[in-house]
């Protein structure tokens, strides 16, 4: 019988009897980091513990827009310095991710992707990272020329890019095709409901979205090798007409069937399962803070530990405990809350 030789982690009998669920089994890298290689990091807010964490292993972070000298810790993260590998801001969706390589590899700007709120101008295509705006227009377009040309630079030199697939559901130009972090009239800029439409992702588009981004990528950058990741922080509103928890969804599935299938498709391309660490059956609920969104820091922690003890890294942190499928661990404020757009759209949300 094919299934007598297969491992005890094979078995969902045998992970539920072990308490942990056996999750220190649960990831085989595929691809191996070596010390000293580049690792590039973009996603959705949850890829920003990625970059945390690899700050404080033996692994190298790759880091093109560092923080200015002298500032704070505390500052630079809310003027998205430090959050991933260059100044991008939170990278949703696959779509976003293929325009930002289209545009770092041709300079190219666009128009409409400057967005005003009080006489400040916002880089709409990264709204969060200049908190309080700019003074003018063409200063947002100078700031974006220096920070695509810095992506580039970073194409250039990573040997990993870990990704985190964080949302289907995005806002469109319909005059450009350009699609945003957040729609129009959240942070800045003003909502056209002749030009600005609402856009959920098929697998069929995500799937053709991450093809192109990481053709472009091994072009630019033979030999790079990808580590795809899903977001578990469920979506904070829809716009679909669904009800959220059926909206998260169906957006998770077809993230995770993005990613695992890119996984199968090449050997160049892994996928680590965060998502099933945090948001699978056995754990849920214990996973995340009292919002039921945010995930525990100790639920990250646990993620964090897996991953690098799978790649043979060393971690400067004190071991925690794997997530546990038996009991609810202890409820554990985030010491570094994640910048994310996002979550602003709670603000929304009719009492």
């Amino acid at each position: 019988m094919p299934y007598s030789s297969l491992p005890p982690h094979a078995f969902w009998k045998l992970c539920r009897e072990a308490g942990d669920f056996r999750i220190g089994e649960i990831y085989a890298p595929k691809i191996r980091i070596a010390e000293g290689e580049v690792i590039a990091t973009a996603g959705s807010c949850f890829a920003q513990n990625i970059s945390r964490y690899l700050g404080r292993s033996n692994l190298t972070l790759g880091q093109e827009e560092p923080a200015p000298k002298g500032m704070s810790e505390t500052v630079a993260r809310r003027y998205g310095y430090g959050l991933y590998s260059a100044r991008y801001g939170n990278v949703y969706t696959a779509r976003q991710l293929r325009q930002l390589l289209e545009d770092a590899g041709e300079g190219r700007q666009h128009e409409g992707a400057v967005w005003e709120r009080e006489g400040r101008y916002f880089d709409a295509l990264r709204p969060g990272v200049e908190p309080d705006g700019l003074a003018s227009a063409d200063e947002v377009i100078a700031h974006r020329a220096e920070h695509l040309a810095a992506v580039e630079r970073l194409v250039a030199r990573m040997d990993v890019l870990v990704f985190t697939l964080g949302l289907t559901e995005t806002w469109e130009d319909v005059q450009t095709g350009l699609v945003f972090p957040t729609a129009p009239g959240v942070i800045a800029g003003t909502f056209d409901p002749a030009r600005h439409r609402f856009l959920n992702q098929t697998h069929a588009e995500v799937m053709a979205d991450m093809e192109a981004a990481l053709a472009l990528l091994r072009t630019r950058r033979p030999g790079l090798r990808v580590i795809l990741t899903v977001s578990p922080v469920p979506l904070t509103a829809t716009a679909s007409g669904s009800h959220v928890l059926a909206a998260t969804t169906l957006s998770k599935s077809i993230l995770r069937g993005v990613a695992g299938e890119m996984a199968q498709r090449y050997d160049w391309v892994d996928y680590f399962p965060s998502y099933e660490m945090i948001a699978g059956l056995p754990f849920g609920a214990a996973q995340y803070e009292d919002n039921l969104r945010s995930v525990s820091e100790q639920a990250v922690d646990g993620v964090m530990q897996v991953f690098f003890a799978a790649q043979g890294a060393r971690l400067d942190v004190a071991p925690v405990a794997a997530p546990q499928a038996t009991k609810v661990p202890r409820r554990v404020r985030r010491r570094q809350a994640e910048v994310c757009e996002e979550a602003l759209l709670e603000a929304f949300a009719r009492k």
